[in-house]
């Protein structure tokens, strides 16, 4: 079994308006997955440094970021990062660009556990459903490319209010979505914008929120996970 996670960190900034990483990392503890896929990971302007100093994660958690070989001190691409367990082999790892209206894009990485892979891909997508749908095009055609491979499972903020159209819809096609619940606003969830989806050759034991003291103060979003199992 593997547990895998989904979490807008919204660049560190709580709820109190305070950029904390500590609390981030509190949280990512919290949770203790084995994959967790990050969105606004990286600052919006000037550098675009990492919402959370790599030291920082290295002194106070079990994981590490994938390297994504793009920006020197990013620790994703447009703000979307994969942290993995510091046991686990790292056997691929990509950047996608997809089509945009706002700077948006995709990561993949390519994973081994034990002898078990998997393929994650992470996503944080448009405010625009007309865009959502054509990164969600984009996406899944890459994902359905490396599921020839590998089992994968896909996550993050898509940004999509309705359950039963958009690009929610599409990805419902291809992927078998986890429900795990209302996770936006922290303080008081009414949406379930974070989603977790999965390729055939994964099954999901449970899944849900993960809602806490921490963890509704350190974000605006809350985290979603979901427990699965490979073959």
């Amino acid at each position: 079994m593997l547990k895998v996670a989904s979490y807008n960190i919204h660049k560190g900034v709580g709820t109190d308006r305070r950029r904390n990483p500590g609390r981030i990392i509190d949280v990512l503890n919290e949770i203790d997955a084995d994959i967790i896929a990050l969105q606004e990971a990286d600052r919006r302007f000037g550098a675009r440094a990492a919402a959370i100093p790599e030291k920082l994660l290295e002194m106070h958690s079990d994981y590490r970021a994938i390297p994504l070989d793009v920006q020197i001190d990013s620790m994703g691409w447009h703000g979307n990062a994969i942290l993995v367990r510091k046991s686990a082999r790292v056997v691929a790892h990509d950047i996608m660009h997809i089509p945009c209206l706002e700077p948006r894009g995709a990561i993949m990485a390519h994973c081994e556990w034990e002898g078990k892979e998997l393929a994650i891909f992470g996503m944080h997508l448009d405010l625009s459903g007309l865009w959502r749908r054509r990164q969600a095009a984009a996406i899944i055609k890459l994902a359905q490319e490396k599921q020839r491979e590998v089992p994968v499972v896909l996550m993050g903020d898509l940004n999509e209010w309705s359950a039963a159209s958009g690009c929610l819809k599409d990805f419902g096609k291809a992927f078998e979505m986890v429900e795990c619940g209302r996770s936006f606003h922290s303080r008081s969830p009414i949406a379930t914008l974070d989603r977790i989806m999965h390729s055939d050759g994964i099954r999901s034991s449970a899944s849900g929120v993960h809602d806490s003291p921490a963890s509704r103060k350190a974000s605006d979003h809350l985290p979603v996970w979901a427990k699965i199992a490979i073959g």
